[in-house]
């Protein structure tokens, strides 16, 4: 039976290059179906809005179907999808951006807020319930978000769980959606656009983001510097004469260091932005309801003052230089 499974993986397989991943491109399953009918969905959304009217930016819907689905079929769907149980270097490249760029510009194209603005009202009465149930606030709070974010490489990594995932395609399926939401459930309350419960003020997300880079420094050089091959003897029972399972492993080992650390900073200086934009929408804010109390304050004062010219000229002269000589002496 394994050895059915090797052949099925190997599959005949030419050493990895940069042209095996675009000849080894597959699309099927129930992925690039799924893909589909997510950026079918968001187009249509985006369409209704426009239909009545409605505005909707167009670097959301880039972040969204472009580089947000679209970096996941690169990574499934493509040769690196087919090399992913075959190279564990190919395989980390994956899960990064399963776990973290795709779901970050997913976060980025709000795809909760296109719903809610264009669905019928029971679905969207749904869907806010769902936002804010106690299950979601739960998940969504960053701390938790952050926990499971950590732990769950290394339980799948230096567990048996990781060999089970090479051995079976419907775990390495559910492995790849595992990735894409734990991503979602870490980076959407950080840089989501969406409104979502318990989200924390900008240096809070700030520090948490900050904290996730030594998490990925670490478990790179755990795996770089593991003796025991990930996976057991699975990557060299495949017997592939161009690949060495040991210097892979190192490989991989070094791209989710980099990598990691690379994204990490690279989406704090996002944060960053996003808190300063929000900052001068806030002074502008802050400006306009001072401007508006003031136009107030002095239409008011204009009215006083009127009121007061006019019981002027309803005086007698008698009264009116009495009433001078009492503003006088005040």
């Amino acid at each position: 039976m394994f050895s059915t499974l090797i052949a099925a993986v190997t599959g005949g397989l030419p050493p990895f290059t940069a042209t095996t991943i675009f000849s080894e491109t597959r699309v099927d399953g129930w992925l690039a179906a799924a893909l589909l009918l997510a950026g079918g969905w968001y187009l249509y959304g985006v369409h209704r809005l426009k239909a009545r009217g409605d505005k909707w930016p167009v670097s959301r819907t880039i972040m969204f179907v472009g580089a947000g689905l679209g970096s996941i079929a690169a990574v499934t769907l493509t040769g690196i999808g087919a090399y992913d149980t075959t190279l564990l270097s190919v395989h980390m490249v994956q899960h990064m951006v399963l776990g973290m760029v795709a779901p970050i510009f997913l976060a980025l194209g709000a795809p909760v807020t296109l719903a809610l603005r264009t669905l019928p009202k029971k679905p969207r009465a749904l869907l806010m319930s769902a936002i804010h149930s106690r299950v979601a606030r739960v998940l969504a709070f960053p701390l938790v978000a952050y926990a499971i974010f950590v732990a769950n490489p290394f339980v799948l990594y230096f567990t048996d769980l990781y060999r089970l995932t090479l051995e079976h395609t419907w775990l390495h399926e559910v492995m790849h959606a595992h990735f894409i939401a734990t991503g979602c459930l870490f980076f959407w309350p950080l840089l989501g656009l969406d409104p979502l419960p318990g989200r924390w003020p900008y240096p809070g997300r700030a520090l948490l983001m900050m904290l996730s880079v030594p998490f990925h420094t670490v478990l790179g050089l755990t795996i770089m510097q593991q003796k025991l091959l990930l996976g057991g003897d699975y990557y060299p029972s495949l017997g592939l004469t161009w690949a060495n399972p040991a210097s892979d492993q190192v490989t991989a080992g070094g791209i989710l260091w980099a990598g990691g650390e690379f994204v990490s900073v690279t989406m704090l200086g996002v944060l960053v932005v996003q808190w300063i934009r929000a900052s001068e929408r806030e002074a502008a804010r802050v400006d306009r309801q001072l401007d508006r109390e003031e136009a107030a304050a002095a239409q008011l004062a204009a009215e006083q003052s009127e009121g007061q010219s006019a019981d002027m000229t309803s005086l007698t002269p008698h009264q009116a230089s009495e009433y001078d000589q009492r503003a006088a002496t005040s």
